[in-house]
């Protein structure tokens, strides 16, 4: 089967596209395969390509493939799932240190990270999906805040924080977002009642607290400012962070957490099942082919337009 590795840790040059064996029915013991036929590109297989995460891929060193969104047709039958089912999730590669991401033909999965994919929804747009809006879900469950209550979320503008929005608005939170400058009529679609402009910290918290001038009583910051952002809190408020690495330090009884997105079949089927309703809104940006991985990569890194960018299997 084809796939596109690290060759090296380095630029959008060292991805290449390889061939190895197509994994067999069984050959993992738990596990089932699915066909891919898209695979979306996260900012984390950037990170991961270039070495900025090698501290943590403990003794994997390249060739390994990348990649976490998929969708595809199930080879393999799985609970509640028949082989043929057109099924959607995200491989955990990176934490499992298997080396065998989603930038390939076929992938093996527990089937506990699959969810079906509904009629009216293609696999191009599924693929869009899991990884950041469980993500962003899953972030929104940690808020744990009443109904009503006032929540900042910084990098609307972004896949992880454009779902954010809509599943605080879902909880019954008032939002306030953080979102490129030309953004504000979507972000606003999406449901935020304020949008302030990124820019410097200091302009942030004074758009926010013209907004809210009794300061917030959560936040989601997943365009990682941090520390900078605890002015906007309340006393006793809960700051979620996408990554353990920009948590800011507790102060004033506020309660510091971090989100790290989890394989959920279950809650992405519910998901998914919104977006082919029009309930939830996701973006693709653009499609290239496997073989055009590197040339992703570039866009990505160059700030393609907002949305995610699959690749096509």
């Amino acid at each position: 089967m084809r796939v596109v590795e690290v060759t090296a840790y380095g630029g959008p040059e060292v991805l290449r596209l390889s061939r190895r064996p197509e994994p067999e029915a069984g050959e993992v013991p738990g596990r089932v395969r699915v066909r891919l036929k898209a695979a979306a590109v996260n900012q984390s297989d950037l990170r991961i390509r270039s070495g900025q995460a090698a501290g943590r891929l403990g003794d994997l060193t390249p060739p390994f493939v990348v990649g976490s969104d998929f969708a595809g047709r199930l080879l393999d039958p799985a609970p509640g799932l028949e082989a043929g089912t057109r099924v959607a999730g995200f491989v955990p590669w990176f934490e499992e240190g298997t080396g065998q991401g989603t930038y390939a033909e076929v992938v093996q999965v527990d089937p506990a990270w699959l969810a079906p994919v509904p009629d009216d929804v293609d696999f191009t747009t599924a693929a869009s999906v899991p990884l950041s809006a469980l993500t962003a879900q899953q972030a929104v469950d940690k808020l744990r805040l009443p109904a009503g209550s006032v929540v900042l979320v910084t990098g609307a503008s972004g896949v992880v924080g454009r779902f954010a929005v809509q599943h605080a608005v879902a909880a019954g939170y008032r939002v306030v977002a953080v979102a490129n400058d030309g953004d504000e009529h979507e972000v606003g679609v999406l449901g935020a009642e304020r949008t302030v402009r990124r820019g410097a910290p200091e302009d942030v918290i004074t758009g926010v607290l013209g907004y809210a001038p009794h300061q917030v009583d959560g936040v989601f910051d997943a365009a990682l400012i941090g520390d900078p952002l605890l002015p906007v809190l309340k006393d006793g408020g809960v700051f979620v962070s996408a990554t353990q690495e920009r948590m800011p330090v507790a102060e004033r009884g506020i309660s510091v957490l971090a989100v790290h997105g989890t394989p959920d079949g279950a809650r992405l089927k519910e998901i998914l099942e919104k977006v082919a309703k029009r309930e939830l809104i996701t973006r693709v940006a653009d499609v290239m082919p496997l073989e055009g991985a590197a040339e992703a990569h570039r866009r990505v890194e160059a700030g393609h337009r907002p949305g995610r960018l699959v690749l096509l299997i």
